[in-house]
């Protein structure tokens, strides 16, 4: 039972120390915890209800999930392909896509979560 729960520890710590490297490591990480960071600060200010926050939740935790798994194929086509190859490129191109089609999802949905709020607050009635 022992070995158990030290198997299960060391996978939490792995998994944390996966994350502090791509935070670490990459740039784009960090703009994705930034926005994150100011769509919570936003949510709280908008007093956003409870579906509006699983929809941004979500939303934000597709976008760090997909550049966690862009940065981890980026890595092992780097290990894998250290000279240029087309193959490797094409891996790595469609990785970022991934990514890239994420953000812009979270992008939307923030728009539309946000949108109403800012309209109704900008109003001078």
């Amino acid at each position: 039972m022992r070995t158990y729960f030290k198997k299960r520890y060391n996978s939490f710590r792995f998994a944390f120390k996966g994350i502090n490297s791509a935070i670490r490591s990459e740039p784009h990480m960090r703009i994705h915890i930034l926005s994150a960071v100011a769509v919570v600060i936003a949510g709280f200010a908008f007093n956003i209800t409870r579906m509006e926050w699983c929809l941004l939740v979500g939303s934000m935790g597709l976008v760090i999930t997909a550049e966690i798994i862009n940065t981890a194929i980026e890595t092992l086509t780097n290990l894998v392909s250290p000279e240029i190859n087309p193959l490797a490129g094409k891996a790595k191109d469609l990785a970022a896509g991934a990514v890239l089609i994420a953000a812009l999802t979270a992008a939307v949905v923030g728009a539309v979560v946000f949108l109403p709020y800012l309209l109704a607050y900008t109003r001078f009635d």
